[in-house]
Order: C-alpha cells, then structure tokens, then sequence
C-alpha cells in the first residue's frame, strides 16, 4: 500500500507527488492521460515537426517559484528559454507596450510612464527575495517582512482599474490590464491588481520563460524526478470513484471542481459538495498555432 495517491498528473499533481517523496514517502500517480503533463503538454497540431503546446506556452512563475528554484528539473533535461522581451501588448496603429526583462530598458520605453511603473512594479522587483516567499507560499505563518508585505498590500490589494490610473498612456495601461487579467476575474474587483503586480515584477527578476522543445518538457522532468524518487507513474489510469483509487494512506487530487464532485461524492462534508457543486467556470481563452 503506497503512503500517497496522487489523481492527476498535471504539473500540480506531479509538484506534489514529488515534495511527497523528496520527504520519504512512497508515491503512485494515476493519469486518465496516455500521457502526463495535463495542461503542460505538447503535440505536433499543424504540420509534421512543428510542436505546439496544447494549453500553457509560457510559464512567467516557473524560474522564480519556490517548487521549481529547488527542483533541479535541469538535471533532467528541462531548459528554459528566456527571450529579452518578455511580453507585448498590440495597440492600435502598430503600438505596443513592451515588458523588457530589464527594469531600466522597460521604464525608459514607457517614457511619462516610467516613474509610474517603477513605483508600482520596479518595487515589488527590487523586494522579490522578501516577498516571494509569502506571496507565492501556503499562508502557514505571519510574514517575515512585515512593512514589506505592507507596501505591497497596498499596490496588490486595490482592483485593477484602480491600480491602473496610476499610469496615463495606453501602452503602459494595456500592459498593466494584461497581465492583471490572468485573475480571470472583473478587473473592478478588490485584488486584481495583485496578478498583475506579481506576474510583472516576475518578468523583470527571472523573465518569462518558455520551455525548449514546449511545455510537454516540463511535465516529462517533473516525471523523471519523481521515477527518480521511486515514484509510480500510470498513465490511462482513469479515476470515476474512490474505489478506483486503491488503498493509500492519503489521496491527493489535480483535478477539477466538478470532478472530485464526481470522484468523491457523498466521502465529501456536505457543506464542501455545496461549495463544488456550486463552482463555476470563469470565461474560456483561444489561441492560433502557426506552421512558420
């Protein structure tokens, strides 16, 4: 009987099974999947010998989050990629606010901007090693930086379209809405601002990586880290019940909402399936893959 079942083997699944076996423990995944990765994978959609990613592409936390700077996953082939401009906001008439990896390149651009930004997010850069740990941890203890956390409180907590007065021209204000728009949440609402903050000071500490050879090469370290670890990876391993799950001392889920719902039912406290059965999903997004 294995110490830990993790369901799902999306890249917070494998994240957990391996700090799971990193502390010793006996670990089996199972994957509905003839492949792991969830929605870190890549496959050839257009032509032979392009590979695209399915879903994520770009990975703006992964250099700078506190499972991956431990991980080592460049033992274990993963190489990230990191281009000098990290993100482009297209504006009419062939504009664009542009997110340099430099702070001084990125604040010069932006011109009357540039004092703006580097209030709001050249701060949060410069304090990233206080900050990170914080923001991007489990909230288990109170901070260890206190007035830092302060300071950021006040630049993460307001909605975004407030946060966004701060700057005057369109470039700097689309920039600033697209990367707070990864909260997948009205824009008006209190915390926005906190993503865009975060995911843009992120880009000028560690840049916005990509994966060489995409996202797929992400998924594949993680598994070999694990198998490393003595970890169990089975894929095509579909899980409807908990009686598909086998006997395990905990059970970990990488699934979604409606799905542990399904999987767990009446396991579950009733007022938690409420919260499940009243999830819902926020809007969908598309992209374009190209043969070039």
């Amino acid at each position: 009987m294995p110490d830990v079942v993790v369901v799902g083997a999306g890249p917070n699944g494998l994240a957990a099974a391996i700090t799971c076996a990193e502390a010793g423990r006996s670990v089996v995944v199972l994957e509905a999947a003839a492949t792991v990765g969830g929605g870190t994978r890549s496959a050839e959609l257009t032509l032979p010998g392009f590979v695209h990613d399915v879903c994520s592409a770009i990975h703006p936390l992964a250099a700078v989050s506190p499972f991956f700077v431990t991980a080592d996953l460049a033992r274990h082939g993963l190489d990230l990629v990191h281009p000098e401009i990290a993100l482009a906001h297209p504006l009419d008439g062939g504009r664009a606010g542009v997110l340099h990896r430099s702070l001084d390149a990125t604040v010069a651009a932006l011109g009357a901007d540039g004092r703006a930004w580097d209030r709001l997010v050249g701060w949060t850069a410069r304090r990233w090693p206080d900050l990170a740990p914080a923001v991007l941890g489990p909230l288990l203890r109170p901070p260890r930086h206190p007035l830092t956390m302060a300071g950021f409180g006040a630049r993460a907590l307001p909605p975004a379209t407030l946060a966004g007065r701060a700057f005057a021209t369109d470039e700097a204000r689309g920039l600033f809405a697209g990367a707070a728009a990864h909260s997948f949440l009205p824009l008006s609402r209190p915390l926005t601002a906190a993503p865009g903050v975060m995911l843009l000071a992120s880009g000028h500490v560690a840049g916005w990586p990509a994966a060489r050879g995409g996202s797929q090469a992400i998924a594949d370290a993680m598994a070999k880290r694990l198998i490393e670890l003595g970890g169990v990876i089975e894929t095509g391993r579909r899980v409807r019940s908990l009686g598909d799950v086998g006997d395990s001392r905990a059970v970990l889920f990488d699934v979604t909402p409606r799905q542990l719902l399904g999987i767990c039912g009446d396991a579950l406290p009733d007022r938690y399936r409420r919260r499940l059965g009243a999830f819902r999903y926020g809007p969908g997004i598309f992209k374009v893959d190209y043969a070039l």
